[in-house]
C-alpha cells in the first residue's frame, strides 16, 4: 500500500525542518511527500532541497505561479498524491514517530472507514506543551465521541468544527468525490468539508491517541477553532440584543446555506436533509424573536417540544433558551 503526504508551505523556514525531520522518522516509512508551495520567499525551498538529497522516497515540490491559500493549496496538494492514502499535514507541526503506523492500522482494519484523525497535544511557539489536547480544546469529548461513534458525526460536524487537518488521512478514492471543495459558507474550507461529507454515510473515524503535536503562533495562516468564549448568563443579560441577534442570524443563515446546498445533491439521506432543515428552522426562529418578551414565548416553547433547543444548541441548552426568554 503506498502511502503519500500532503505538504503545503508557505514562507516556513521557522518551523517545517522539525516537520519535515518527523515525517522522515516515522515507523512505517511513506512512500512520497508532495510539496504544494504558495509562493514562499524565506529559505523554504532550501529546506526542502535539502531534504530530497537526505530521504530516500520521492519529493516532489510543487511551486505555485499565484497565490491560491491554504484551502486551495491544500485541495491541490492532496489530488497531485499518488498513494492509497494520503496524509494531509502543515508545515509548523511535529509527528508523532508512530502517527503513520497507527492511523494506517486503523483503515487497515476498518476498511469501511475512508478518513481518521486522530488527537493532538497543543504546544507553542517555542515547542513547549500548552497543557491542553486539540479534543479537548475543541470539546471533542468522551460523551461527543461515543455519539460520533453511534452514528452521529454529521449531527455533530453540522454544528461546528472537530476534526483537524493536520490530523487527518484520507484514501485516494474520496477525491473525486470532495474535490472541489464548494464555497457554501467562507469557514467549511477543505478539511471541514472533507469531514462533513464523509459524515453523511459514517465513514470517517478518530484515534483518541495523540499523534501530532500542533503548534500555535502569531503568523500560522489557518488556527485551530476552539469553541470561543463561554458565554455566561450574566452575559446573556448584559450584552446588547443586537449582538446576541447578529450571532444567531449567522446561525441561521449558515444552516440555510447548508440545507440548500444538500438539498440539490442526488443520493442523500433523508434524515440528514431533515436535520440539516430542522436546524435552520430552529435558528431562523431564534434569530427572529421579537422584542416583546411575551411574543416570545410560543415560538420558543414549540421549539422546545421537538426538543430542537438539545439537538441543535447541545450542552448546556437551557441557557440559550433562557436568553431567548429573557434577554
Amino acid at each position: 500500500m503506498m502511502i503519500s503526504v500532503a505538504l503545503c508551505t508557505y514562507n516556513g523556514e521557522r518551523f517545517l525542518e522539525q516537520q519535515l525531520a518527523s515525517i522522515k522518522n516515522q515507523s512505517l516509512p511513506v512512500h512520497e511527500l508532495v510539496i504544494c508551495d504558495d509562493g514562499s520567499t524565506d529559505r523554504t525551498f532550501e529546506i526542502i532541497e535539502d531534504f530530497q538529497k537526505a530521504v530516500d522516497f520521492n519529493v516532489n515540490l510543487h511551486k505555485n505561479s499565484t497565490n491560491l491559500g491554504s484551502s486551495k493549496n491544500f485541495e491541490q496538494c492532496v489530488q497531485a498524491c499518488s498513494g492509497e492514502i494520503i496524509f494531509l499535514c502543515d508545515q509548523d507541526d511535529i509527528w508523532k514517530s508512530d502517527k503513520v503506523e497507527k492511523q494506517v492500522a486503523y483503515l487497515d482494519s476498518h476498511p469501511d472507514q475512508d478518513a481518521v484523525f486522530s488527537n493532538a497535544l497543543m504546544i507553542d511557539q517555542a515547542g513547549n506543551s500548552k497543557g491542553k489536547t486539540s479534543f479537548e480544546k475543541i470539546e471533542f469529548t468522551k460523551s461527543r465521541q461515543k455519539f460520533w461513534i453511534q452514528g452521529g458525526a454529521f449531527e455533530i460536524l453540522s454544528k461546528g468544527y472537530v476534526v483537524t487537518g493536520a490530523t487527518l488521512a484520507i484514501r485516494k478514492k474520496i477525491c473525486d468525490w470532495v474535490f472541489p471543495v464548494p464555497m457554501i459558507i467562507p469557514e467549511l474550507i477543505h478539511d471541514g468539508w472533507i469531514s462533513l461529507y464523509l459524515a453523511m454515510d459514517q465513514k470517517i473515524g478518530f484515534l483518541t491517541d495523540i499523534l501530532v503535536e500542533y503548534r500555535e503562533h502569531e503568523s500560522q495562516q489557518v488556527g485551530l477553532k476552539g469553541n470561543g468564549p463561554v458565554i455566561t448568563l450574566e452575559d446573556r443579560f448584559k450584552r446588547a440584543r443586537e449582538e446576541k441577534l447578529s450571532r444567531l442570524e449567522k446561525k441561521y443563515k449558515d444552516s440555510l446555506a447548508l440545507f440548500s446546498y444538500f438539498n440539490q445533491l442526488p443520493n442523500i439521506k433523508p434524515d440528514i436533509i431533515s436535520r440539516l432543515n430542522q436546524r435552520t428552522i430552529h435558528y431562523r426562529m431564534r434569530s427572529s424573536l421579537p422584542s416583546n418578551r411575551l411574543k416570545r414565548i410560543f415560538p420558543i416553547l414549540r421549539s422546545l417540544s421537538q426538543d430542537f433547543y438539545r439537538i441543535h444548541d447541545g450542552g448546556k441548552w437551557w441557557r440559550p433558551l433562557l436568553g431567548d426568554l429573557l434577554e
